[in-house]
């Protein structure tokens, strides 16, 4: 090989876990070139978080993530750990603040979390080489040939860490699938995961109308749940119950919601206590009024004027159609609102220690490219690390 053109790992990718895994490296005493075809590095790292950056969640385990095999996680999830990246942040200074439900943020601005990621590159000798575009790959025999915009490359390991298909507009493309098929590798069929769900017909006209409207629920799809919030929208459903059960919802299903999240009133009781009670106040303390006012036209919603001419038959059903509210989504906004990809890389093609190739050695496939696809809430930015630690932790062992 020649020296000019040579690093010792070849890094795809300027993401998350590309730049993670440089540093990485780096503090091994391995350089590594990092390419990537975007203008700008981590454009997802600077978005997520409304700008502060949710980069893990301190209940990090196995079954917070989806797969095909859901046990490939657990490996690079125990030994590299949410504790550890705090570690990262500790030795930069960086100051961080818990949210509901386990969500770590960044005290500052996400850039601060991309000016850590370049400075632990640059302090490992890493070179970063943007809006270069990559035209082929090919095996030679004591490592790999990278054609690029700016020349040709050559290194002993590669590294794929260029994501999936959600958020086009930054960039993402099916790059990794395209490569991965080509050494061999199975996909598991891409699809947008943390997505807001569409609605048609009178459906979406009665969500439009409640445009903006926000309540705690139990959204439920495929056999997961989740208590979060649910928003409505022009189109249909969004809100962080509903992008959960996104992840988990197939097309053609139906999704439910429970409007009491799991804490169903006793309304006899009310009706007993109050009975004079105007039948509207049924969800006074349930839901805004606009959603009130909506769910109140339903059936089988109560039409007395007040609870006493309520029958119990009429408050039970009632009851129990808010607690399991079921709705068919037309389909999910897509790639273009998706958060993260699920599907991916078929994980019996990759070792689950090492995150290499099993059909080609020396080639490694890290980050949201894999089947691998987190809950909301910094899970997938703690996939990231994990995977990337796994790779460098395992070239510089076989360097």
């Amino acid at each position: 090989m020649s020296n000019a053109t040579t690093f010792p790992v070849i890094i795809l990718g300027a993401g998350a876990a590309g730049l993670f895994c440089a540093g990485e490296l780096g503090r091994r005493g391995v350089p590594s070139l990092v390419l990537d075809h975007a203008a700008k590095p981590a454009e997802k790292v600077r978005i997520s978080g409304g700008g502060r950056c949710n980069f893990t969640n301190l209940h990090t385990a196995p079954d917070r993530f989806l797969s095909e095999n859901p046990h490939f996680a657990k490996s690079a999830l125990a030994r590299y750990t949410p504790s550890d990246f705090l570690t990262v942040l500790a030795r930069h200074r960086i100051g961080w603040h818990e949210k509901t439900l386990g969500q770590l943020f960044c005290d500052e601005k996400s850039p601060r979390i991309i000016r850590m990621l370049l400075d632990d590159l640059e302090a490992g000798g890493g070179t970063l080489k943007l809006a270069v575009s990559v035209s082929d790959i090919a095996r030679e025999a004591d490592g790999f040939r990278v054609e690029t915009s700016e020349g040709v490359y050559r290194t002993r390991a590669l590294v794929v860490a260029t994501g999936g298909l959600s958020i086009p507009k930054m960039g993402a493309t099916g790059f990794a699938y395209d490569l991965a098929e080509r050494f061999g590798h199975r996909i598991v069929k891409p699809r947008p995961a943390l997505v807001p769900f569409v609605f048609t017909g009178t459906e979406k006209e009665n969500f439009a109308a409640l445009a903006g409207v926000s309540t705690s629920v139990r959204a439920s799809a495929g056999g997961a749940r989740f208590d979060e919030a649910m928003l409505f929208t022009h189109r249909g459903l969004s809100g962080p119950a509903i992008l959960q059960a996104s992840s988990y919802w197939r097309e053609g299903e139906e999704i439910r919601i429970d409007l009491f999240a799991g804490r169903a009133p006793d309304w006899r009781v009310e009706k007993r206590d109050r009975p004079r009670t105007p039948t509207a106040a049924l969800l006074d303390d349930l839901a805004p009024k606009r959603l009130a006012d909506h769910l109140m036209t339903l059936d089988p919603a109560p039409t007395a004027a007040r609870l006493a001419d309520v029958p119990d038959k009429t408050l039970d059903r009632f009851a129990a159609a808010l607690s399991d509210w079921r709705l068919k989504p037309a389909g999910t906004e897509g790639w273009r609102t998706a958060e993260v990809t699920a599907g991916g890389l078929d994980t019996g093609d990759l070792s689950s220690k090492t995150m290499e190739s099993r059909h080609a050695p020396g080639l490694y496939f890290i980050g949201e490219c894999v089947d691998v696809t987190g809950w909301l809430g910094g899970y997938n930015f703690q996939w990231a690390w994990a995977s990337a630690f796994a790779a460098a932790e395992a070239l510089a062992r076989h360097r």
